[in-house]
């Protein structure tokens, strides 16, 4: 899919609005709420009025009144009974910002000094998400859950406060700056993975042709059709050697 240049303007909107009016103040990271966080909550809830809203004994990043908005950057599992509750009462819809290109920037705690920025050479995709999905593969395919996975440029801030010469091994991520919109794909019920399944595999096929195909680990692969089949996206019809065979049910 593609992003309409309504939503890269709505985009851009919310960057300026939580990088260059709130933040440049105090400056990068200073604030508790990290910025990927804070400009996609923006982004997708412009009104103050919808953001941080309490329901029982937990806060949502949005609520409409008749549905959730929650941004989750890492850690899914500490989500488990958040989402208990919530799905009970309401559509929960799970935001999962994912790096596409990502340039790094170097800060020296000591002077302050910035580095020029350098491009990763590493290119981010929906198949990033599985990792953190796994860890609430039982509440995949509950019927009030979806998933919206949004592919960003980012600008990320590390301090040298690492080990070896350059101090970078092991470092501290300060922040990472949101710069662009990249995609969005958005995920209402199991039958809507196919973003996450790449395209040509065989019939059937195994975890090592899902990888080929993917661009990614075969553990990666693994993980991935572990969830899909829980999801019944797609169907285990065999085996060949001690590799499981599939069909896709989509």
């Amino acid at each position: 899919m593609s992003v309409s240049p309504f939503d890269e303007e709505l985009f851009q909107k919310a960057c300026s609005e939580i990088v260059h009016k709130e933040r440049e103040k105090n400056g990068i990271g200073t604030l508790q709420e990290k910025t990927v966080h804070a400009v996609l909550k923006r982004f997708y809830e412009p009104d103050t009025g919808h953001q941080e809203i309490r329901i029982g004994k937990y806060v949502a990043d949005i609520f409409r009144g008749d549905e959730i908005i929650e941004i989750q950057t890492r850690n899914f599992n500490s989500m488990r009974k958040k989402l208990d509750l919530f799905l009970e009462q309401f559509p929960v819809t799970i935001v999962y910002p994912i790096v596409h290109t990502k340039w790094l920037l170097w800060i020296d705690e000591t002077t302050g000094e910035v580095s020029k920025k350098r491009k990763s050479p590493r290119t981010g995709s929906t198949y990033d998400a599985y990792y953190e999905l796994y860890k609430i593969k039982q509440y995949l395919a509950h019927p009030n859950l979806h998933l919206c996975l949004i592919l960003i440029d980012v600008e990320e801030y590390r301090l040298l406060n690492g080990w070896g010469r350059d101090k970078k091994r092991g470092s501290t991520r300060y922040d990472r700056i949101p710069v662009r919109l990249v995609d969005e794909f958005y995920i209402g019920c199991p039958k809507e993975y196919g973003c996450m399944i790449p395209e040509g595999l065989p019939e059937p096929f195994c975890s090592k042709d899902f990888a080929q195909k993917a661009k990614i680990s075969q553990s990666t692969a693994q993980l991935a059709l572990n969830i899909l089949n829980y999801i019944q996206a797609v169907t285990r019809v065999g085996k060949k050697g001690n590799s499981y065979l599939y069909q896709l049910t989509l």
